[in-house]
């Protein structure tokens, strides 16, 4: 699909309203973050801060967020671990839409996993699942 056909606006609105999403802010740089907030009466509120998608790399980030809230929060024991599952997801979810997996996404995912598991080794974790043994030699 040619990038100019891509409609951004349709496929932020479409993840708002199946995963029940908010979005706090548009971030103008390339990070993201994505937290849940429980209230006393019982509400839950997922919220999202990622960039504006307008490209493939900036749509990968917001999915990559919204990929957070899809997998769980508390699914994966590891946040390295929960990193790999929201990355995958977020990529899976591009190729379903026709979006391009250009080579800036593809860095950007390896960046991340590189920075995960090294952090999680920093940290003294004791084993890693095999998925993400690969980044531990990326890393070093």
């Amino acid at each position: 699909m040619n990038e100019a056909k891509i409609d951004y606006h349709s496929i932020v609105e479409q993840m708002k309203s199946a995963y029940q999403l908010r979005v706090r802010r548009w971030r103008r740089k390339m990070s993201g973050c994505a937290w849940r907030v429980y209230y006393h009466d019982g509400r839950i509120i997922n919220w999202i801060e990622a960039p504006q998608p307008k490209s493939p790399i900036s749509l990968a980030v917001f999915l990559h967020e919204v990929g957070h809230h899809v997998i769980g929060f508390s699914t994966y024991k590891r946040r390295c671990e929960e990193e790999y599952h929201a990355w995958s997801w977020a990529l899976q979810t591009m190729k379903q839409l026709g979006v391009p997996i250009d080579h800036r996404v593809k860095r950007r995912f390896e960046a991340s996993m590189c920075y995960a598991v090294a952090k999680a080794v920093r940290r003294g974790v004791k084993s890693l699942p095999a998925p993400l043994e690969c980044y531990t030699r990326q890393a070093a």
